[in-house]
């Protein structure tokens, strides 16, 4: 007899696995050989064993089959390897069933459900099917190109497997059952065994974790519930027994209706399209919030006791206030009317939704942490901790044990049992990081790595710890020339920087100048001091270095040394920074005023004022200056508002300060 199988299949996918097959189990003993109609067939087969792969193969290729002589039809089933991927599916899940036609998708589901996998509800699709783009998971044994395009998973469980029914009438033909029936046998079952020991170890795991989450649900100070898709009761925690008065073991398998007697939270129960609602259940208040999943239609309640959340919160807040970790100010607190202050305050109350990091860039004075403290408030944080740290106001080795906190024993005068940062402590909330331009390079990267990791590790600790800490960090310096100069990591910049958020300076915002003097004197209880407008024209032509800060400064000493409620310009005198200078006792004042005047003269005159520019023309003044002294004077003229240094051709340009700078006080 000639020992050699022609296996005769579909495509060459399924050629290739079920030849494997065969030649794994058959190989020793018998000759294999295969075919698939897609690819290319033999005129005539003369010889050997024909194994069709389906019914549908048999009709298409038996015209090339010569002589009477044995042909199988295989019987094929699951690849018990990639079966087990079903599981991962919830029950009741709607899917579709894939395959090139009618009688091989149905095939497929008959196949799968005999196999116990019965916990889905399948639907037969094929090539040409009318079916609703509702399904989103699809299963094909290996005919992924066909799935539908509006499927969102596509669970491959590879091409079906010849069964072992059609193995053992193979081994009949050679008369090998005798001698090989048992091994083949072992090695086809031995991969369900398997499968059987997945199974089994799939519900043992779920056994547990059913036990812990009843643990869990009933251990929540909440009262808890769910109901599947038929609308019966299958969860009902203590707290639901103590707010109905009824029983688990009553309730379980109950609907909604014979559980509740307020037809009102029944239907909200039922099909609400509301995610939360007060009712009153007996003598509770109870907030109810329903959470209902696509997939299987079960639905989870939960339902929250106001007067103890109420109280919860309240204890919260209190306990914040005691240890300090609170955020004072909200949105409200910002003052000013201006486009620039209420843009920046529309832009802040939006990103304060988002849990990204954010810089805020702004000048000194500006109310950078006031944004901070307010953004927190108005974010899913607001009842966290909220925690700020001036990283310039701390020296390197300070601020890094309060950042990461340190073990016992790591350093000198560590405190017994160690210290957690503050980034432990602000775990839950916010951390505001301010003057963040000012640390070092070695610190940059250990926050870098907070940033990205969400874990903190202690000085002198050998393992991270989990935070979950929304970062806000602010700084009055140009980070990107930090970043050009080497003085700052760009990674870090980038990942603080996810969400940003400019203060404009109290100089680009002149119209919230009387409104701030009038909140400051209100502050005070001052309010029937009045500014003489003599006073207010110098207060809006001062260059306000200070910002909001300086004029509170300046508000505050006002009210101080004059004993009359009308305000002039002479109770300022005092005051050393709008105290009248003697230009020829100070040259760097006077070098300053050259500086300004030949960019405002460069500007009319060429339109650009760059550094050489600006050098050469002052070689002709009282006051000759190289291009390295007059960056100086440039640096110092930026610091205090008076010029923006732009790149490009336009160079150095006076700010609406540095034009009143002039005006007031005349060429040099």
């Amino acid at each position: 007899m000639n020992n050699q199988v022609i296996l005769i299949a579909g495509t060459e996918k399924t050629r290739q696995a079920l030849h494997n097959q065969l030649n794994e189990l058959l190989g020793e003993y018998i000759e294999i050989l295969s075919y698939a109609v897609d690819e290319h067939l033999p005129p005539r087969l003369e010889e050997g064993l024909i194994i069709y792969s389906s019914k549908l193969i048999e009709l298409e290729a038996s015209h090339i089959v010569t002589g009477e002589r044995k042909t199988i039809t295989a019987e094929r089933t699951m690849n018990y390897e990639k079966i087990d991927r079903l599981f991962d599916l919830p029950k009741g899940t709607e899917v579709l069933c894939v395959n090139d036609t009618v009688q091989m998708a149905e095939e497929t589901i008959d196949t799968l459900i005999k196999s116990g996998m019965d916990h889905l509800s399948y639907r037969s699709y094929y090539p040409g099917a009318r079916i609703s783009e509702a399904v989103s998971t699809a299963i094909t044994p290996g005919e992924v190109a066909i799935v539908p395009s509006f499927v969102s998973e596509v669970v491959d469980i590879g091409v079906r497997l010849i069964d072992i029914s059609t193995l053992f009438e193979i081994l009949d033909h050679f008369q090998l059952k005798g001698r090989l029936g048992g091994i083949i046998s072992k090695k086809y079952t031995s991969r369900i065994i398997e499968l059987s020991q997945k199974l089994a170890e799939v519900n043992r795991q779920t056994a547990s974790l059913n036990r812990h989450l009843k643990q869990i649900v009933d251990g929540v100070n909440e009262g808890v519930m769910a109901v599947d898709a038929s609308g019966k009761v299958t969860v009902f925690n203590p707290f639901m027994e103590t707010y109905t008065g009824m029983s688990t073991s009553f309730v379980v398998g109950k609907t909604l209706g014979e559980v509740f007697s307020d037809p009102q939270l029944v239907r909200f129960l039922q099909s609400s399209s509301e995610e939360a609602k007060l009712f009153s259940v007996h003598s509770y208040s109870l907030m109810v919030y329903r959470f209902q999943w696509d997939r299987t239609d079960d639905v989870l309640i939960i339902f929250k006791d106001t007067d103890e959340t109420i109280s919860m919160e309240k204890a919260a807040r209190r306990k914040l206030r005691e240890t300090g970790y609170i955020a004072k100010h909200h949105f409200r607190d910002i003052v000013g009317e201006s486009f620039q202050i209420e843009e920046a305050k529309r832009l802040a109350s939006k990103l304060a939704k988002a849990e990204l990091p954010l810089l805020i860039e702004g000048e000194n004075g500006t109310g950078k942490e006031l944004f901070a403290s307010a953004v927190h408030n108005h974010s899913k944080r607001k009842h966290e901790p909220f925690l700020a740290v001036n990283c310039s106001a701390l020296p390197e080795d300070l601020l890094e044990s309060e950042l990461f906190g340190y073990e016992e024993g790591s350093f000198t005068g560590a405190k017994k049992g160690g210290k957690k940062g503050l980034f432990e402590q602000a775990d839950g909330g916010t951390l505001f990081l301010d003057e963040i331009g000012d640390i070092s390079l070695k610190l940059q990267a250990r926050l870098l790595r907070v940033v990205q990791e969400m874990e903190v590790r202690k000085i002198g600790g050998t393992k991270n710890i989990n935070v979950d800490v929304r970062i806000i960090a602010a700084t009055n310096k140009p980070i990107r020339e930090l970043i050009q100069s080497g003085d700052f990591r760009e990674d870090l910049y980038h990942r603080l920087s996810v969400l940003f958020l400019h203060i404009p300076p109290l100089r680009e915002r002149m119209d919230d100048l009387e409104v701030l003097i009038h909140h400051f004197l209100k502050e005070t209880d001052q309010t029937t001091r009045k500014m003489s407008p003599k006073l207010m024209e110098q207060l809006k032509t001062h260059s306000w270095t200070g910002n909001v800060r300086e004029l509170r400064n300046v508000v505050s000493y006002l009210i101080t040394v004059s004993e009359e409620d009308w305000l002039t310009p002479e109770d300022l005198a005092g005051q050393p920074l709008f105290k009248k200078k003697e230009p020829s006792t100070l040259p760097e004042e006077e070098k300053q005023r050259v500086i300004l005047t030949l960019i405002y003269d460069l500007h009319r005159e060429v339109n650009r004022a760059s550094r050489k520019l600006i050098s050469e023309r002052s070689q002709h003044s009282d006051y000759p200056m190289t291009e390295q002294q007059t960056r100086k004077v440039i640096k110092e003229l930026e610091g205090q508002g008076l010029v923006q240094v732009k790149r490009g051709k336009t160079g150095t340009e006076l700010t609406k300060s540095g034009m009143h700078y002039i005006e007031r006080n005349g060429r040099p």
